[in-house]
C-alpha cells in the first residue's frame, strides 16, 4: 500500500493499518453496511476548513439517510445516535478522548487515527509513547470500542480529511449546569489526580491533553500526556 509505506518511511512510530490484528483490541471495521449515501453527501455539502479542524456532532440533512436507523437498531442495540462529522487539516496527536459507548467513523478521505487504551491512564496520566497509528483508507468504516483513546484524526496529504462519526445521541454537546456541580465536588473530595471525573469535559466526553495543546487546555482538559508533543509526517 503506497501510502502506508510512505507514512512509514518518514514517521519513528510504526503506522499500521486498521485491517492488521493490531487493531482488534480498539475496534473492528464494519461490514454489511451501506455507507455511499453519507460520503456522498459529505462531498456535496461539507468542506475542509484553511486551518485547524471542524466538528459537528448532529447533522439532521444527515440523520435522515437511511443508514440512521440500521446502525441504531444494530450497532447501538435500539439506542438513540447521531451522525456527524469531523473535516480538517490535523496532524498532531497531543490529546485525547473516550466516550461511554462505541463511535463509528468513516472515512471518507484517507486519514490516519492515533489511538489507545483507557487502561493505560495511571491517575489521570497517559505516556503518549503508548499511542498507536492506524492507517484508515477511504471508504473505509471502523468501530472504536468504548475503551479506545481517540480524538481527531491525522491527515495524510496537504488537502486534509473528511471523516464521518457516528456517536450515542448527546454526545460531545455542553454538560448541564447540575452534571458540572456534581462533577467538581467530587473532584474536589477525591482529588484531580484520584478522580475519572476531573476528565469528564463535555456529555459523555472525558479528554486528557498534553500540556502544550492550548486549545484544550483553555476548554478545561485536564494536562495528563506525559512526553513528546507529537506530530505525524506525511
Amino acid at each position: 500500500m503506497e501510502i502506508l509505506d510512505r507514512l512509514n518511511s518518514v514517521n519513528d512510530v510504526p503506522v499500521t493499518s486498521v485491517f492488521s490484528e493490531e487493531f482488534a483490541s480498539y475496534g473492528r471495521v464494519l461490514k454489511g453496511y451501506d455507507f455511499s449515501a453519507l460520503c456522498d453527501y459529505m462531498e456535496k455539502h461539507t468542506d475542509i476548513p484553511e486551518n485547524g479542524n471542524v466538528y459537528v456532532a448532529s447533522v439532521p440533512e444527515m440523520e435522515k439517510i437511511d443508514i440512521y436507523k440500521k446502525l441504531s437498531h444494530t450497532v447501538y442495540g435500539g439506542m438513540d445516535i447521531q451522525i456527524g462529522y469531523c473535516n480538517g487539516r490535523n496532524s498532531t496527536y497531543n490529546g485525547f478522548e473516550y466516550h461511554k459507548g462505541s463511535e463509528i467513523n468513516v472515512a471518507v478521505t484517507d486519514f490516519v487515527l492515533c489511538l489507545g487504551h483507557v487502561w493505560e491512564i495511571k491517575d489521570n496520566h497517559y505516556d503518549n509513547k503508548d499511542a498507536r497509528l492506524f492507517f484508515v483508507p477511504k471508504g473505509t468504516a471502523i468501530e472504536m470500542f468504548q475503551t479506545t483513546l481517540h480524538l481527531s484524526p491525522l491527515k495524510v496529504c496537504d488537502q486534509g480529511f473528511k471523516g464521518i462519526v457516528v456517536l450515542p445521541r448527546g454526545t460531545n454537546t455542553p454538560l448541564s449546569d447540575d452534571a458540572k456541580k456534581e462533577r467538581d465536588l467530587i473532584v474536589e473530595k477525591m482529588g484531580e489526580t484520584k478522580c475519572e471525573n476531573r476528565l469528564l469535559l463535555q456529555k459523555n466526553k472525558w479528554v486528557i491533553s498534553h500540556p502544550e495543546r492550548e486549545p484544550l487546555i483553555k476548554q478545561g482538559a485536564f494536562p495528563g500526556i506525559i512526553g513528546e508533543n507529537k506530530e505525524m509526517k506525511y
